[in-house]
């Protein structure tokens, strides 16, 4: 047995029950004793590794509660514009990353903001004065639509009178109606997605590789992975048997709009095949995920009054379509997690869960909302109610980025906008993840977000709605331990607690001490998953 014995610095445990320590010892896997330093040391033994954390802090494994992992991967090596902040500067990298891969079949961006583009509206014109002999793919900031250029659009099978996949839209020009090379919601992920899937498994797993050690090296511990499907799965699978799966993943099979309510019921019955076909104790198939709307940035996210620019769009699922899915997956023991954003979609989401609850009767379900980021007030108890977990993001509230989100519903709606306290004086359970990759991975600048709601990029920048800013050790608790909860994980992972396993992260200062800025310049010194250290980093004093 091998026994490591944690002292020098504070523990902060997300337990509840006693939320600070000054002594942690792990016996192989397990955290064995939670508490102070002459018991820890006692119980360790003197053939004990001791760890001085050298003053700096212990918290649990971070639980990223909303993420797309291979994604992410992929993403790392794609061209980054979440930056960029014209059309200038867009342009510039995708030159510049077409140059640095002249192999690439095609030129691949991410992360690129609708404020960056004129009149945000972005055109196959502008990628073509850039790249016009490869397609050039950009995924938006929130990867709810794709940019693309004249060569994509051929490569797509996409000519003007394509019509519009239910649920999505192919944008057009208003007075010609010729394709402008912006594809938004279902356009994407109908057209864009299974293209860009065509890759081999060798790609794939430098993808899984690429997203695991960024977790690994942030001390992210577990992952929620919201958009699997069978590629990716088996993806996981094949890591998790050689020993490679450095990072536990539950994911939620990604069901989408068809239009057909037997190939919609169909999915869940394979997300259900799924789920049985393979469990361990670092993947497991946990529910379906559905995504109900687009985005506020987008104006594709359904609101129950119009945008500041007139825009009233539909959902993407309508209410007899969506509960049909909802109850059947209830009715299978899957969770389901629904992407809803604007008002109206979180009102349907909200109803096609209660009905189900009330058909089903099935009482520990653990239903998700993802996002939520404008909700009526009406609605908010609703959650509670019904026991439905808000899952958001932190990151999203980044004020940075949020000009033309504030601008587009209108201040009095925006002042409402990522409600986190209202949600918890209800008493709805609150998870935190970040939806990487459309916002940065990082749980600390994570953290910092929750406890400011100001920018990490520009701390100067004024904080959206300051006052719905949590204090750093709830918000590090809705990062781990609620968001444990809500993977049906709290039995073993979210707190540092006897008995469970030892997910730990070490910090190289007291983040809790000290101003939250801190958090911006904290290390991550160690990452621990099963007691086994998958992260350390070189200390320079």
């Amino acid at each position: 047995m091998v026994t490591l014995l944690f002292t020098g610095g504070r523990i902060f445990t997300a337990d509840p029950d006693a939320p600070w320590a000054n002594a942690v010892v792990v016996h192989d896997d397990e955290i064995a004793f939670v508490g102070d330093v002459a018991q820890a040391t006692e119980l360790a033994g003197p053939s004990a590794e001791r760890i001085d954390l050298d003053g700096g802090t212990m918290v649990p494994g971070f639980v990223d509660g909303h993420a797309h992992l291979l994604m992410t991967g992929e993403s790392l090596l794609k061209a980054q514009l979440r930056s960029a902040g014209n059309l200038a500067e867009i342009q510039r990298r995708v030159g510049e990353w077409a140059h640095r891969n002249p192999d690439a079949p095609r030129v691949l961006g991410i992360g690129w903001l609708f404020s960056a583009v004129p009149d945000g509206r972005p055109t196959r014109e502008m990628l073509d004065q850039v790249v016009a002999d490869r397609p050039v793919y950009l995924d938006a900031s929130d990867l709810h639509s794709t940019w693309v250029n004249t060569a994509a659009l051929h490569e797509l099978g996409i000519t003007d009178d394509t019509p519009d996949p239910i649920g999505g839209r192919i944008a057009r020009d208003p007075v010609t109606g010729a394709a402008t090379g912006h594809l938004v919601e279902n356009a994407t992920v109908t057209m864009v997605w299974p293209l860009l899937a065509r890759i081999d498994d060798a790609a794939r797993d430098r993808h899984l590789r690429a997203a695991v050690a960024a977790y690994n090296e942030s001390g992210v511990t577990a992952a929620v992975d919201m958009a699997m499907d069978r590629a990716m799965f088996h993806t996981m699978r094949r890591a998790d048997e050689a020993g490679g799966l450095t990072v536990r993943v539950v994911g939620h099979w990604l069901v989408h709009r068809t239009g057909d309510a037997a190939t919609e019921l169909e999915q869940v019955a394979e997300a259900a095949r799924m789920a049985a076909s393979y469990r361990s104790g670092r993947l497991r198939l946990n529910g379906i995920k559905i995504i109900a709307d687009g985005t506020i940035d987008g104006c594709t996210a359904a609101l129950l009054n119009p945008y500041t620019n007139g825009s009233l769009p539909d959902p993407i699922w309508d209410a007899d379509a969506l509960t049909r899915v909802v109850t059947a997956a209830d009715a299978a023991g899957l969770q389901v997690a629904i992407h809803a954003i604007g008002d109206r979609t979180v009102r349907l989401a909200i109803d096609a869960l209660s009905h189900a609850i009330r058909t089903n009767g099935r009482v520990d379900h653990r239903h998700r909302i993802e996002h939520l980021e404008y909700v009526d007030e009406a609605d908010v108890a609703r959650l509670h109610e019904l026991g439905i977990t808000a899952s958001m993001q932190p990151v999203h509230v980044d004020p940075a980025q949020l000009d033309n989100w504030i601008a587009l519903l209108g201040a009095a709606r925006a002042h409402r906008g990522f409600a986190w306290r209202e949600f918890l004086d209800a008493g709805t359970t609150l998870a935190f993840g970040t939806d990487t990759p459309t916002a940065p991975h990082l749980p600390l600048h994570n953290m910092y977000l929750a406890a400011t709601r100001k920018s990490p990029a520009d701390p100067s920048l004024a904080p959206h709605r300051p006052d719905q800013a949590l204090p750093l050790e709830q918000a590090v608790g809705h990062a781990t331990r609620e968001s444990a909860w809500a993977s049906f994980d709290d039995h073993r992972i979210g707190m540092i607690r006897a008995g469970m396993a030892a997910d730990l992260v070490v910090i190289d200062s007291d983040v809790f001490a000290a101003a939250p800025e801190a958090l911006l310049r904290a290390n991550v010194m160690r990452t621990m998953i099963d007691g086994a250290t998958v992260h350390a980093r070189r200390t320079t004093r």
